[in-house]
């Protein structure tokens, strides 16, 4: 790792056909044994890479595709477009966007054309995935049965015509309902789900859009199986919905990533619109204890770089266990030049917290 003024830098480095993507980095979160999990906003699969102390980067990429585990939706040539990653033992997280998508103009194409493309809206089924798959010992499983214990299956929450269950208890919502069915794309303040952090039995969903006056919105809800392969929302609030909703004063940012700190929430807060900055790390204090319908104006922790069309931030983790110090991972789509080395290798950044 080198230093470079308040951060330092990390290689990570990619094989094969996933090379192209390291510039799609969408989700990334680190689990034990250094194992680093990544997911693409272009494809439908997971990536894993190994820290290796010795040469200080990430490396030995492996690939595990999603459908190898889940019954996806769509054909696999459809993305997943995973947005957020999360682990509680045993089991790896993974969300999709669950957003609409608008084509945009090409250099190639006619005036004509790319007018008409800017009509074109998109929402594809894959984007509507919440997953988790069994992880036991730095390997990805469809089943995995324990000594003594119950069978862990890979299972995704159960899908609807809406796109799931989560979308259909949310169509009536007063803040987030008009927002279902508008067919809004997600870089427009639409819905677009691009957080993910798990604790206990509750799941985070941080929300890039809408953005409500100023206002950004996690969702919280509980899960539980109807199928060994399926899993659908508990009732949970006070009045018997499906999901709690929280109101996060980010300046009008809305949320990018979500990572744990023991009971705090780390948000990273990037526009909801197609823009490069304003970009910071907040700190939620007792995150995972908010009441519900709760606001919340928390303290940006850091500024995050960000560059003219590029260099986006996309993800965050926790590294102490690689570096020792109580740090934070940040990971770039769309990332400059500078980063880009090699084939396969890309510069991640690492701040330290406090």
């Amino acid at each position: 790792m080198t230093n470079q003024h308040n951060k330092n830098q990390i290689i990570l480095r990619f094989e094969d056909e996933f090379r192209e993507h390291r510039e799609d980095i969408s989700a990334v979160r680190l689990t034990t044994d250094k194992y680093l999990w990544l997911g693409s906003d272009e494809t439908s699969s997971i990536e894993r890479l190994t820290y290796n102390s010795a040469l200080q980067l990430f490396t030995e990429h492996k690939q595990f595709r999603v459908k190898d585990f889940i019954d996806l939706p769509a054909t696999e040539d459809q993305e997943i477009d995973i947005e957020g990653m999360a682990y509680v033992k045993p089991y790896l997280w993974f969300v999709g966007s669950h957003s609409w998508k608008r084509k945009k103009p090409k250099p190639d194409k006619t005036n004509e054309k790319n007018v008409s493309r800017l009509t074109k809206l998109e929402s594809e089924p894959n984007r509507y995935l919440l997953g988790k798959i069994p992880l036991i010992n730095g390997e990805l499983y469809k089943t995995f049965t324990p000594e003594g214990a119950e069978t862990l299956t890979a299972a995704k929450l159960e899908i609807t015509p809406r796109g799931n269950v989560l979308m259909d208890a949310l169509a009536n919502d007063p803040h987030l309902g008009s927002y279902i069915d508008a067919a809004i794309p997600g870089k427009e303040n639409g819905f677009d789900i691009e957080g993910l952090a798990v604790y206990e039995n509750r799941i985070y969903l941080g929300m890039r859009g809408p953005v409500l006056r100023g206002w950004a919105v996690m969702l919280e809800i509980e899960l539980e199986n109807s199928s060994p392969e399926t899993i659908t929302l508990k009732a949970i609030s006070t009045e018997g919905q499906q999901y709690k909703k929280h109101f996060i004063y980010l300046k009008g940012l809305g949320i990018r990533d979500l990572c744990l700190d023991g009971e705090d929430l780390l948000i990273l807060a990037g526009p909801t619109m197609d823009l490069d900055g304003p970009v910071k790390v907040y700190r939620l204090e007792k995150g995972v204890h908010l009441s519900e319908n709760s606001l919340s104006q928390p303290q940006a922790e850091l500024d995050i770089p960000y560059g003219d069309g590029d260099d986006h931030a996309e993800g965050i983790t926790l590294l102490d266990d690689v570096t020792s110090v109580h740090s934070l991972l940040v990971l770039y789509d769309a990332p400059a030049r500078s980063r880009l080395q090699g084939e396969g290798d890309v510069v991640a950044d690492v701040f330290h917290l406090a």
